[in-house]
């Protein structure tokens, strides 16, 4: 992006005002339950989250006449309206002169394994109405002068579909969204935390009925907690992942998804121990994630003890200026962190040495008015030696200028405004970053339609485990829009949720509301901050980015007592408006042994290094090096081929975490379709493998 771009344009990219929320209707009616006056709002529908991939499925459910609702707990604050990175990416299938197709770019995406073929191939099919229907609401992805859509490269894909609308993408997904569910008069109830889902039945035979949130807006005296009930007869899990997990994280603030919500509702998960990890700002500051153009503009690197000294600390891991500087350029489109990139002194070699300066207590930056230092003994940095392709994209992007700054401006000038906006100037001072906590690409089980294991619930965006161990950069905001349509045509196809319920649901929910009241105990000596802090910590610290088989035992049997202690006493709370909070960090709590209780379990049955994390072992066959030699501390289990086939769920069962594994559905690429044979299906719904046909 040439620096000429005009100053109201990168304005207009980067301060993306949301819509003003229409006034949410009224409650039908109200209940009295165990001692509370509860509002009951009725709906055929209702979709947990307001992000990208809940909003997608709310106006494709209100497109096929479905009575929809949607609650928030923070309209337009969670990680798709608030997050990202120096190009967030939606993923589009590209033109032939790359040599794509849509099984070519299923296999990409399911590349990293322990993901369903069917559903990556899914997502590659989806991938094309995606775009296309973003872009018809307003979405303004660029194009050439024929055209054609703009794309680069992105990590786990070398083919290059990625497209962006610079480090906004995102949140213009949701505003473009929000305003067609408003223009749809979609109901949309904010400040509204769901903490229960009700059911009848049991197991095969169990159904969704309600969910029971906190709303403030609705407490009273006779409600002190400000408890709503949403009745319904579809749901979906639309909130997100669960930022709050880890300490290191770049997740917003508040960020708590609702796995913790769907092991209590009986919800199977997958692929929990599958995260992303990547170099970041701190979110006590401005949480951003530092992939593409910051990187690519090779700025200067350092640390700092605690003295005030400067360290040059990656000039002790690469063997020469150009590979540290190669190496430091690749993290643009490598960001996330991969086990075997820290061999052969490859990208992930430098986020190892950055959480190492970290665990010795210092602070590391990005400085951009500087480049890099040398290592010593070799030449300086120079734009003439860099390594073949690093040189080729800088000479065809034109980023030729002296400093990382000035590349950095003609590169990508949006990456400069961002931070501005949060009072943060990289062009006057350092940035200060760490490896992060930054996605989880696990989730809640779905099939291909995104149902879960109970009937009437169903699972989208970031809330769902579809992405498999790795996934290519910004192919989830893609996934969130394929299966949001796909919810919403089944859900719409089943005709489940046409009307709104109006069965006595009072049983259960005096149940759910028993179950609150078992956590909110005020003199409980489990408190909300100690809990908050033993989960971060112990996340960060045991199942970051390096574990061991032993810290990884030790963390789950601790994240086991401290759910027994929390079902034993409860969790204080001072004011009754914590009371939400107190019942996340419960969930949290929850969700936490849920993600160690798998990864135990993945690490016990010989389980190798993959996307997330490196799994030390002293007896492992794959060792980083550095210049000065080799790190035996870090020696590690590559990644097994047996692995990418199958796939871990996990559940809770009377208080305990099941662990099971079963192997990854197939696709046939060979399978064909045949038009009059295959229309009637489509015509009389039987695609829908809806259990009345």
């Amino acid at each position: 992006m040439s620096p000429s771009v005009p100053q109201h344009i990168l304005d207009a990219l980067t301060d993306v005002a949301m819509p003003r929320l229409n006034a949410a209707p009224e409650a039908s009616e109200q209940i009295c339950v165990a001692g509370f006056d509860i509002p009951v709002f009725r709906c055929g529908s209702l979709v947990i989250g307001s992000g990208a991939a809940g909003l997608r499925a709310a106006v494709e459910m209100k497109r096929r006449d479905v009575d929809v609702t949607v609650i928030s707990q923070s309209a337009w604050g969670g990680t798709s309206a608030c997050s990202g990175s120096d190009k967030q990416t939606l993923h589009t299938a590209n033109t032939k002169d790359q040599g794509d197709d849509f099984q070519a770019m299923a296999a990409a995406i399911r590349a990293g394994g322990a993901m369903d073929e069917d559903t990556a191939y899914i997502e590659a099919v989806g991938s094309i109405r995606a775009m296309a229907s973003l872009q018809y609401l307003g979405l303004p992805l660029p194009q050439d002068d024929l055209g054609g859509t703009l794309r680069y490269q992105t990590d786990h894909d070398e083919v290059g579909r990625a497209t962006s609308c610079g480090p906004r993408t995102s949140r213009l997904m949701v505003r473009v969204l929000a305003e067609e569910a408003m223009r749809l008069d979609i109901p949309l109830y904010n400040h509204t935390t769901a903490v229960k889902v009700l059911t009848d039945g049991r197991g095969a035979t169990a159904r969704v009925t309600a969910v029971l949130a906190i709303r403030p807006k609705t407490s009273s005296e006779a409600n002190p907690y400000g408890l709503a009930l949403f009745q319904c007869s579809a749901l979906v899990f639309a909130a997100g992942g669960p930022g709050e997990l880890y300490r290191d994280s770049v997740f917003p603030n508040g960020c708590f998804g609702t796995l913790g919500l769907a092991l209590e509702t009986g919800l199977e998960l997958v692929n929990i121990t599958e995260s992303q990890f990547g170099i970041g700002t701190r979110r006590e500051g401005f949480p951003w994630n530092l992939s593409g153009t910051y990187v690519q503009v090779i700025p200067h690197i350092f640390s700092v003890d605690e003295t005030g000294t400067e360290h040059h600390f990656l000039a002790d891991y690469y063997r020469s200026t150009q590979e540290m500087a190669s190496n430091i350029f690749r993290k643009g489109y490598q960001w996330p962190f991969h086990a075997s990139r820290m061999l052969n002194f490859e990208s992930s070699l430098v986020d190892l040495a950055i959480f190492r300066e970290g665990q010795k207590g210092r602070r590391v930056y990005l400085d951009f008015n500087r480049n890099l230092l040398p290592v010593p003994g070799d030449k300086v940095f120079s734009l003439d030696r860099l390594d073949d392709d690093v040189a080729a994209y800088l000479k065809t992007s034109g980023a030729v200028q002296d400093r990382p700054i000035d590349r950095l401006r003609h590169m990508n000038p949006l990456a400069i405004e961002l931070y501005k906006r949060y009072k943060v100037d990289i062009a006057a001072a350092p940035l200060e970053f760490a490896v992060n906590n930054q996605h989880m690409n696990g989730g809640i089980a779905v099939d291909t339609w995104g149902r879960t294991n109970i009937a009437g619930i169903y699972a989208v965006g970031e809330a769902a485990g579809t992405h498999g161990a790795t996934r290519p950069g910004g192919s989830a905001l893609n996934a969130g829009q394929v299966f949001g349509t796909r919810v919403a045509e089944h859900v719409a196809a089943s005709g489940q949720a046409n009307d709104r319920p109006d069965a006595d649901i009072s049983g259960s929910a005096e149940d759910a509301v028993g179950a609150l009241n078992a956590v909110l105990q005020a003199q409980s000596p489990c408190h909300i901050k100690e809990i908050r802090a033993e989960i971060q910590a112990r996340m960060s610290d045991k199942a970051g980015i390096l574990c061991t088989a032993k810290d990884v035992s030790v963390a789950r049997a601790e994240a086991r007592e401290l759910n027994a202690k929390i079902r034993k006493n409860g969790i204080s709370f001072s004011r009754t408006s914590e009371v939400g909070r107190v019942l996340q960090w419960q969930q949290m709590a929850l969700a936490s042994e849920a993600v160690l209780a798998a990864l135990d379990h993945y690490i016990a049955a010989g389980g190798g290094s993959r996307g997330a994390r490196a799994i030390c072992d002293p007896n492992g066959a794959a060792m980083p090096e550095t210049r000065h030699g080799e790190l035996p501390e870090f020696r590690f289990r590559p990644e097994k081929d047996a692995d990418k086939t199958s796939q871990l769920l996990v559940r809770l069962r009377a208080g305990q975490m099941e662990v099971t594994t079963r192997p990854n559905r197939s696709f046939d690429p060979e399978a064909k379709s045949f038009f009059e044979r295959d229309w009637p299906a489509w015509l009389t719904g039987s695609i829908f493998d809806l259990p009345e046909r």
